[in-house]
């Protein structure tokens, strides 16, 4: 029968002593070596990425400052205390996760307990997870205490944003960083635990499990129990078993990738896309590895002494050699470029394979000799000056129009009596022709708070995307209200608003950034002007009312 008490390898496996870490040696030297002397401080702030060891060797800390019996400043597990605190059992030690328990009576009640000193053990330890999220009524709760706390009193503060904490929390803490551990020490560990649980497994798919966990220990250990569960009775966990059960890709099948494009065989490089998704591959995990697989061949290129800083193996790295050498240092950067692109693009789109190809024929026909990344570049910037240049055209006709009735005409002209052709001749030699009186739309009798914070704002959010067509034409649009309070974005022609009328993706994108900017989410509506027509005739100008607005505050 099944175990049914079964415990996750990253839990079964959690370090208990300081001697069971691994890649931390700096950290748990100078903290064995501030038990063994007494120097004990009284908060620290362990700063790092998920799985990394923060809280784990928190908590192997807070067992070895009430230790009965340490042994070179390493807990011995055995005490009453040990065993008390390794069974979440002890009063001693109080953990806290910010992240469901940010405000300041969450914060009040540790200090009430801080008064109170252990009755059993040296120490009261307080551990507070992602401390980032308290709120700053909490962090100013917690600052008297933190300064002067008891003699008896711990705080190790953890955190994956070390930028969120104000600086008179760091100010007063210990730090130390927990960097990503290298892959060298992720597949020591998987192995070790490999031996131990008697799971066969192939070096070289315990060496992609800890390339693949990113210098997570946590989630290396997760992607064994998750590989070893899908091949549950067999003899032995092979390396393509393991590309199959994580959605990933064999090595080779980038450099064939790349070799297709470097050669410009559009059709082959294409079919080899095809194969990947036959064979059920995640397709944003796909772009990312050969993004990361170019990374590595642009420093080959650049320094073939970089290759013993790369996380390759042996086999691979003389096929990416030999890759390097025959290849151009721009002609990799251009490719780069692309499907660094094509990542933000797939994130939230419904059509990633479209998109995928498209970057494929880029980079194939820009080897070819097509157009490449750099003339696109100076295209952008070519449509960019253009819409400008649009715009001042625009605001002309606008003050035009607005003009008392016979002014901006030569001498000796009448406005009243010219032909239309008579108007189209003045207005080519730089003579203006009159305009058609604007219909100006009556202004709503109130605005959304939430659209006209996100018009107030609308400069500030879209500056914060890639530089591109998207962001110039949300810069270069005008904003109306609906009638039923929606956010109108309207587009200076139908080109520019193509992708957000008929992108469904699109316009699910730019709904969800800014609602990620704000925090509110509005309906928006689309709209782009026909040939000749101006904003102001048929829009109210929300820019308008949002400015009136500020300046009656």
């Amino acid at each position: 029968m099944a175990d049914q008490h079964y415990l996750a390898l990253y839990r079964k496996y959690r370090p208990r002593t300081f001697e069971d870490v691994r890649g931390r040696e700096v950290i748990v030297r100078t903290l064995k070596n501030q038990i063994i002397s007494g120097r004990i401080a009284h908060s620290y702030l362990f700063c790092g990425t998920r799985g990394t060891g923060k809280t784990t060797i928190a908590k192997i800390f807070a067992k070895a400052v009430n230790c009965e019996n340490p042994q070179d400043g390493s807990p011995c597990c055995e005490c009453p205390s040990c065993r008390a605190i390794g069974a979440d059992a002890s009063l001693n030690v109080v953990e806290m996760d910010a992240a469901s328990n940010n405000g300041v009576d969450d914060i009040r009640n540790i200090i009430d307990q801080v008064a109170y000193s252990p009755t059993q053990g040296k120490y009261r330890v307080y551990i507070i997870d992602e401390v980032h999220m308290l709120s700053t009524a909490a962090f100013n709760a917690l600052l008297k205490t933190l300064e002067e706390p008891p003699s008896y009193a711990i705080f190790i503060l953890a955190t994956t944003e070390p930028n969120k904490l104000p600086i008179t929390i760091l100010s007063r803490c210990q730090r130390y960083d927990y960097g990503r551990l290298s892959t060298e020490t992720i597949e020591g560990r998987l192995r070790e635990v490999s031996d131990a649980e008697e799971l066969r497994v192939e070096d070289k798919a315990l060496r992609y499990i800890a390339g693949a966990a990113d210098g997570s220990m946590r989630d290396g250990l997760s992607l064994l129990d998750q590989c070893n569960a899908f091949n549950y009775g067999n003899e032995i966990l092979t390396y393509e078993k393991t590309l199959e059960i994580l959605g990933a890709v064999d090595t080779r099948v980038f450099s064939k990738l790349y070799n297709y494009i470097h050669e410009g065989n559009t059709a082959d490089a294409l079919k080899v896309l095809e194969d990947v998704l036959m064979q059920g591959r995640e397709m944003m995990q796909f772009v990312a590895d050969f993004l990361w697989y170019l990374r590595n061949l642009m420093l080959l290129c650049a320094s073939e002494s970089t290759k013993d800083s790369l996380d390759i193996s042996a086999d691979n790295l003389a096929q990416m050699i030999e890759d390097a050498r025959k290849s151009e240092l721009s002609e990799i950067m251009r490719e780069i470029r692309i499907f660094s692109a094509l990542v933000e693009q797939i994130r939230y789109s419904a059509s990633r394979r479209i998109l995928t190809e498209m970057a494929i024929i880029r980079a194939a026909r820009g080897r070819m000799g097509g157009a490449d990344t750099g003339a696109e570049d100076q295209l952008d910037t070519l449509r960019n000056r253009i819409r400008e240049l649009e715009q001042r055209l625009l605001d002309d006709e606008k003050k035009i129009a607005e003009r008392p009735s016979g002014n901006g005409w030569g001498a000796g002209s009448d406005p009243g009596q010219a032909s239309g052709a008579g108007r189209q001749e003045a207005a080519a030699v730089g003579q203006p022709a009159q305009a058609k009186p604007a219909v100006k739309k009556q202004y709503p009798k109130a605005v959304p708070e939430d659209v006209a914070d996100i018009v107030r704002n609308w400069t500030k959010y879209i500056s914060q995307l890639p530089s591109g067509m998207t962001r110039v034409s949300l810069l270069g649009a005008k904003h109306s209200v609906g009638d039923h309070g929606q956010l109108v974005i309207v587009f200076s022609n139908y080109v520019t608003a193509d992708h957000f009328i008929h992108d469904e993706g699109y316009r699910n994108r730019l709904r969800y950034f800014l609602r990620q900017c704000s925090g509110k989410d509005v309906e928006i509506e689309y709209k782009a002007l026909d040939k000749g027509q101006k904003f102001t005739d048929n829009y109210v100008d929300l820019s308008d009312i949002v400015k009136m607005k500020i300046e009656e505050e």
